[in-house]
């Protein structure tokens, strides 16, 4: 009993499926094509318009059913072929309905002029297609298809299983006489447009799913690169900043040893300022390591990072130029560095902000430019550096970048963080050129005297960022 009890309620929650799947007038509508627009469309209401055309001389003329009764079956069939680019389902009902009450039609018929053979002792013709008539067949089998396009493939084998059993009842229980049999031919039709809707349907909804996927991966890619970027801004802030809040704060408490008889006043002074530099340095190291964190787990930025680097390596300066500048030639581009002026040495922020962009130009270049020629330019001015990083036309056709294009970005960054400016643009001759200025005093408030430098142009004539 309590076999026959499960039976029954999986039964019950079929027919419950089977019913909202098949008992609904919701809208599917076809989409337009992405290549041809509207054709879809209109080659659909063309079938529609052959399959009316057809049926009326199959059924008038194949089943003699009557003009008027064949003129109204034909187009409640075109009818449904036409409506399944809205309402597959309600497309489906109507095709089945009228097929069926078209194939109770013509058995009447067939059975009646096989009687009349049968007294007349002669015999008749055995060539009528019966139950589904060709053009009949034709259109049950484009509302498939289109229902197939649309709808989960459980509700098209629903369908292909119902239109088979409708089929089995009318052909195989109910039957005719001297019919040619269309039954099994229609059924292994229906399977294979069922088949062939339900796998461009997937094929679509497939090549949807990749293209949000691909805008997820971009998106989070961005996200990753603007991380990494503050990572390193930070980083490098707290190796620059917090040395010299360092030094404030150790000079404060050895001064009062280095002077006989300091006087109260002194000592308390002094107190003051190493008090105020610790306090500003654990307050620096908090703010920066939010900025660095990248995990909610990890708001102090403690964690290793993934290449295995330590989080306060030593960063690199202009110094190292030249080592940056053969890696760059190793690589396959052209790169000539000249540097003007009297050279003198930058504060640890500068150097390192100018070799991270000059890092990032010839990057790009070797990204976009292949085959190209580099000139790195360094002009020295007492108030500043001037970087200049220009690339000829390509010498051939670019691969894709996977980056995220924030590397423009970030310079900028670096270039604003010292109180400086960048500027970055296509040359007249196809190439692209670089041109920032870092003033010595990195953003403290030295920038804004008389003794500034003049507006520059870059290789374009342009009239560029400020700079010497």
């Amino acid at each position: 009993m309590r076999g026959w009890a499960g039976v029954d309620k999986r039964l019950i929650q079929w027919l419950r499926v089977l019913r909202e799947d098949l008992w609904t007038s919701g809208a599917h509508p076809l989409p337009p094509s992405v290549w041809l627009r509207w054709l879809p469309h209109g080659v659909v209401i063309l079938a529609a318009f052959a399959a009316t055309v057809a049926n009326v001389d199959q059924f008038g003329e194949g089943y003699h059913l009557g003009t008027e009764y064949a003129l109204v079956c034909a187009l409640a069939q075109g009818a449904a072929v036409a409506l399944a680019l809205r309402w597959p389902v309600p497309a489906w009902h109507l095709s089945m309905v009228v097929t069926v009450v078209v194939a109770m039609g013509a058995r009447t018929q067939l059975l009646a002029a096989a009687y009349q053979g049968a007294l007349t002792m002669g015999h008749a013709e055995i060539n009528t297609p019966w139950p589904w008539g060709p053009p009949g067949l034709v259109a049950h089998a484009v509302v498939l298809f289109l229902l197939a396009l649309r709808l989960p493939t459980r509700v098209a084998l629903e369908v292909l299983a119902l239109t088979a059993l409708v089929t089995w009842v009318v052909q195989g229980l109910i039957g005719a006489a001297n019919y040619s049999s269309t039954g099994m031919l229609a059924v292994v039709l229906f399977a294979g447009v069922v088949l062939l809707g339900s796998a461009m349907r997937g094929r679509r909804e497939a090549r949807t799913q990749l293209v949000e996927q691909a805008g997820i991966t971009a998106e989070e890619r961005a996200r990753r690169t603007l991380l990494e970027e503050r990572s390193r801004i930070a980083r490098e802030l707290h190796d620059v900043v917090a040395h010299h809040m360092s030094v404030i704060s150790i000079q404060a408490q050895v001064a009062p040893h280095l002077t006989e008889n300091p006087s109260e006043e002194l000592k308390e002074n002094l107190v003051g300022i190493r008090q105020n530099a610790l306090e500003a340095l654990t307050e620096l190291r908090r703010v920066l390591g939010v900025l660095r964190s990248e995990h909610p787990e990890d708001p102090h930025g403690i964690a290793e990072p993934a290449d295995g680097t330590a989080p306060h390596a030593p960063q690199p300066t202009l110094a190292r130029l030249d080592a940056l500048v053969e890696n760059t030639r190793a690589a396959g581009l052209e790169v000539a560095v000249e540097v003007s002026g009297e050279v003198r040495p930058f504060p640890p922020g500068v150097e390192l902000s100018a070799y991270r962009i000059i890092q990032e130009a010839l990057s790009n270049a070797l990204r976009h430019a292949p085959g190209s020629n580099v000139r790195v330019e360094l002009d020295h001015y007492p108030r500043g550096l001037q970087i200049r990083v220009i690339n000829s036309r390509p010498g051939g056709p670019a691969e894709p970048s996977p980056g995220a294009g924030h590397g423009l970005l970030g310079m900028r960054e670096r270039a604003a963080m010292l109180g400086g400016t960048l500027m970055a643009t296509e040359t007249s001759h196809g190439g692209f050129v670089v041109v920032a200025f870092l003033p010595r005093s990195g953003g403290t408030g030295e920038a804004g005297r008389s003794d500034a430098p003049a507006r520059p142009h870059n290789s374009t004539g342009k009239t560029g960022d400020r700079t010497p």
